[in-house]
């Protein structure tokens, strides 16, 4: 039962990303996915002001999918690092990236890329989807606020409003409230999985009415 409950949430959570990712046979329209024009427009931002930024996804079939995305408002191609990236290469990824003149961008699964990379010539941070457990993602923030980096950092997160992502948004905060007023750490992920069926219906039901309020805002 675990399994298909995070089967269902997997599969949800990849239309809020782009619907090619659930319907495979589609085009990556950047103007089919809200959180593909987002990135667009942050890429712009992000350009023009001559800053570096990390995109995390926890999917490694979207890595290539940013990327290409991404090397529109930059004006050239970013660097990917995923599950496919050989280890010894992946050094050699990370000088290219700290490089002044080095690509703008690194597009990174958050599992090959979440730990033990220095990257603080990135002070922009995008988490395009959301991972299961917290502190993976702190993990991957701060693979830019570390030691020698002087500037301040900007965590992006996106989120599709009235969807199971803003569900799985407020019960990892729920969580997240409740452990640090009883520990100094979670390293617990968040156990979907064991939800009851009313938890699992009320978590995947769309919720048309706060979209609908949010794109009138």
């Amino acid at each position: 039962r675990s399994g298909l409950v995070l089967a269902l949430l997997t599969r949800l959570k990849q239309v809020c990303n782009h619907p090619a990712q659930f319907r495979k046979h589609l085009t990556w329209d950047t103007y089919c996915s809200a959180k593909f024009i987002r990135l667009r427009q942050l890429g712009e931002t992000i350009a023009a002001s001559g800053e570096k930024a990390l995109v995390f996804t926890q999917y490694q079939e979207l890595t290539g999918p940013l990327a290409r995305l991404l090397a529109e408002p930059f004006g050239r191609p970013g660097l990917v690092l995923d599950g496919h990236t050989p280890v010894n290469q992946r050094q050699e990824l990370v000088a290219q990236f700290q490089d002044p003149d080095g690509p703008p961008f690194m597009v990174m699964t958050i599992k090959a890329g979440g730990t033990g990379l220095n990257l603080t010539a990135a002070s922009q941070v995008i988490h395009f989807d959301q991972w299961w457990n917290p502190a993976a993602e702190n993990q991957a923030t701060d693979r830019a606020f570390r030691i020698g980096q002087h500037r301040n950092v900007f965590v992006h997160k996106f989120v599709v409003q009235g969807t199971v992502e803003q569900k799985i948004q407020a019960k990892i905060e729920s969580k997240r409230n409740l452990v640090s007023d009883l520990f100094a750490d979670d390293e617990d992920p968040l156990r979907l999985g064991e939800l009851g069926a009313d938890e699992v219906l009320s978590l995947v039901a769309l919720d048309t009415t706060q979209a609908r309020e949010e794109a009138a805002s």
